[in-house]
């Protein structure tokens, strides 16, 4: 039977998940009932915890931008009332601040480093930094700074009769979101057990059921496609607020 590289549990609602493709690092936003955020970092292939519930002077309007070469980076809101970012925080694997700057803003990620600009400054010019220090690089050049590719799979929405494959529940519904990986063919379906409806996750080696787990139970409604893969790593959210990955 196979088992997880990472089980993590977390306080909170698991709110976004960023991964770093440089370093096979996963960063996670964590949302809790009493309104506090925190991130997290572990590593994919290990499973080894960089650092876990880091919070910020700022306890709620802040939230994830992207990840770069080991680096997580965060923006503050300009106010409560408006989705509009402000503001970087650079934070490295050792969950340590390496840098700041409050009048930049992220605009995307480039296979080079992140491309920002300067919200004091119109019209908008984008730039590099070196995510490790904040210095400005030279001016975004669209065509060597293209974007990052993510290496991550969403799976297929297929109906049961799609599927030639012996599942081993009856699936409610008619959509089935499947992934076929290293031979590992990947399942999540909902069922229906006492009249309760249940996201189930299994993984098949060939006709042998190698690993299996309920995502969540009791829920009243049909829930959205429940995992990723990035390369080699299975990731999904058990219960909303727990982080399992599995190396296939």
């Amino acid at each position: 039977m196979l088992l997880p590289v990472i089980d993590q549990q977390f306080a909170g609602v698991i709110w976004r998940i960023e991964i770093d493709i440089l370093s096979d690092t996963i960063f996670l936003e964590i949302r809790s009932a009493d309104k506090q955020v925190s991130f997290s970092s572990l590593n994919l292939v290990t499973g080894a915890v960089n650092f876990t519930g880091y919070t910020t002077p700022e306890r709620w309007l802040t939230g994830m931008e992207a990840a770069y070469n080991g680096i997580l980076l965060l923006h503050n809101y300009q106010s409560e009332n408006t989705p509009t970012h402000k503001g970087i925080t650079a934070v490295n694997s050792n969950g340590e601040v390496s840098w700041s700057n409050y009048t930049y803003a992220f605009d995307h990620l480039s296979v080079n480093g992140p491309i920002l600009f300067n919200t004091q400054l119109q019209p908008k010019k984008l730039f590099l930094v070196d995510v490790k220090t904040g210095e400005r690089l030279r001016q975004f050049e669209q065509t060597i700074d293209t974007e990052v590719e993510n290496y991550i799979v969403a799976p297929q929405i297929l109906s049961p009769d799609q599927l030639q494959l012996t599942l081993p529940a009856e699936p409610y519904g008619n959509i089935i979101h499947y992934v076929d990986h290293n031979n590992f063919r990947i399942v999540s379906l909902h069922t229906l057990n006492a009249a309760q409806l249940q996201q189930q996750l299994y993984i098949m080696d060939g006709p042998s059921l190698v690993y299996e787990d309920l995502l969540s139970a009791d829920i009243q409604k049909m829930q959205p496609e429940s995992f990723i893969m990035y390369k080699n790593s299975l990731i999904y959210i058990k219960n909303k607020s727990e982080l399992r990955v599995l190396n296939l």
